[in-house]
């Protein structure tokens, strides 16, 4: 009963209930005053009501042409053009308000020209990368991949002399985390869409605690929605009397906006620039298995060592003056670390348009696909995918690369779960192998192909992580760590279930209620 007490009247539920309220009443008075409005044209001028209603009518009507119009020609993903022209056409004038209240999610204006801001900075002191021809003559065509990306984000520099450490679970990389903070000695910084009070958070905290105490630097950034419910709202505040920088992405207040889309959903540990980690876990117990939730959680993440901190380095740093709305001084903690190791790393950040390229993680996505020669591997929470991304994965299959692709078999979120397995019947047909992570949930992100190259990170096969998130990863390329993540797919594999087409045509209603989901789920 106490929990559901508090579930009720946690923080969520109530600022959602404000949120709808608002609405309704925004609606409300949009609705009362073209009543009014009609109600006063009457009394003014002395005509009939049916002359009144072929106005209003004619009236309606151009407003739905117009914003019919400007959908089409609105610089859009295109799947979303059909959703709203949709929206509009079935709810009239109510569905023009929702177009014109939601269809923009577009970071504020003030975002805008401080990240301008920070760019011009940057763009001041150029990043010098490993020359192109150097890279292609040790990992081939799969350079292309590596400059593609690095002409679409001015961080994302391709860097050597960097050691690679794979982490299959999140056990793996708690230990790892506890050791590393333990050496700080000049800053730490953490950027997080979800820390939670528990085990691992807290054992964590005191060690920052410890070294903020030692003199060590200290910021701490999460995502104000991704850690809601989780820690209360002003929770940053009692990290900062203890003596950490502490903030909270975002802060979500009940305003009808769609800036709040724009979440911070990164991943990022960086120590003294010198080492750095990212990956899909989260800072909270179910991702070291403390908890279940949903069986056995399944997540990865990487260690670096050497000069690909250094990008890891610079997005923290860009991220956090976003939060801040200040520009400072970064220089004397973009640190050259260098680690004399095999191959190449390549970190790099992605957002919503227009302070990313429009579908830059996507892009670096569909260019590994495009890459593939033997094989192509990937684990992702969620399958919600675009024609495109579908498109290169078909394609990939039928010109006989080996696709597969690890979904969960335990969902956290059952539409998501849903709109999953919609997708799987084109990519079945089309020789893309499925499966199903059977002890539970598959929470990491991670492409392999080839085993030359291997992509982890924040980025989710969905929509949301495509357009309208913050995130990160990394590529890396002919490092020894690849044979850790082909060794970790391999096991996977062995725990999960293959689907089928028979599998995919199971429980036909809920199927095409997906389908009817899936096309609006651009939208959110």
């Amino acid at each position: 009963m106490d929990k559901l007490f508090k579930k009720i009247f946690s923080r969520f539920p109530l600022v959602a209930l404000t949120i709808v309220v608002l609405i309704l009443l925004f609606f409300a008075a949009v609705v009362g005053v073209w009543y009014v409005g009609a109600y006063i044209l009457a009394e003014v001028y002395p005509v009939s009501e049916r002359i009144v209603s072929i106005v209003l009518t004619l009236l309606d009507d151009l407003i739905l042409i117009l914003a019919v119009v400007n959908v089409v020609s609105r610089n859009l993903v295109p799947e979303t053009k059909i959703p709203w022209i949709l929206c509009i056409v079935v709810l009239n004038i109510l569905g023009v308000f929702i177009y014109i209240l939601f269809s923009s999610h577009r970071p504020s204006r003030r975002q805008r020209r401080l990240y301008k801001e920070l760019y011009t900075q940057d763009k001041a002191t150029p990043e010098q990368s490993i020359s192109e021809d150097k890279l292609r003559g040790e990992v081939g065509h799969w350079a292309d991949v590596g400059r593609a990306l690095s002409l679409s984000e001015m961080h994302a520099v391709v860097r050597g002399n960097t050691a690679v450490e794979y982490f299959p679970s999140g056990e793996a990389f708690f230990a790892r985390v506890v050791e590393d903070l333990r050496q700080a000695q000049k800053f730490i910084f953490l950027e997080y869409f979800i820390i939670e009070e528990g085990k691992f958070w807290n054992t964590l905290l005191d060690i920052l605690v410890e070294r903020a105490g030692a003199g060590v630097e200290v910021r701490v950034m999460y995502d104000d929605v991704g850690s809601m419910g989780k820690v209360r709202a002003g929770y940053y505040k009692k990290l900062k009397k203890l003596g950490i920088k502490a903030r909270k992405y975002n802060p979500f207040v009940p305003v009808v906006t769609t800036l709040h889309n724009n979440r911070d959903h990164r991943k990022i540990l960086v120590i003294d620039g010198r080492v750095g980690y990212t990956g899909g876990l989260n800072l909270a117990d179910e991702y070291i298995n403390e908890t279940h939730p949903f069986g056995y959680w399944k997540d990865n993440a990487v260690r670096l060592e050497g000069e690909g901190v250094y990008n890891l380095t610079r997005m923290f740093l860009g991220m956090y003056q976003l939060s801040t709305k200040k520009v400072e001084d970064i220089s004397s903690y973009l640190v050259r670390h260098s680690v004399e190791s095999e191959g190449y790393v390549q970190p790099y950040g992605g957002g919503p348009y227009p302070l990313y390229e429009r579908h830059l993680a996507e892009d670096v996505y569909i260019n590994m696909i495009g890459a593939a020669h033997e094989y192509l591997w990937i684990t992702t929470p969620y399958l919600i995918i675009d024609y495109r991304m579908q498109q290169a994965l078909v394609l990939a299959a039928k010109r006989g690369v080996d696709v597969r692709i690890v979904t969960p078999h335990i969902p956290d979120k059952k539409l998501a779960f849903g709109l999953t397995r919609s997708n799987y019947m084109t990519l079945i047909k089309s020789g893309v192998k499925i499966y199903e992570f059977t002890p539970g949930f598959v929470h990491a992100k991670t492409f392999l192909s080839d085993d030359r190259v291997a992509s982890v990170g924040t980025v989710n096969l969905d929509y949301r992580s495509f357009l309208y998130h913050f995130e990160d990863g990394v590529v890396m390329y002919n490092v020894p760590a690849l044979k850790d993540i082909r060794r970790d797919f391999e096991e996977t594999f062995e725990a999960s279930a293959l689907q089928t087409e028979e599998d995919a045509k199971k429980s036909v209603v809920w199927r095409w209620l997906c389908e009817i989901a899936k096309i609006f789920a651009p939208l959110f």
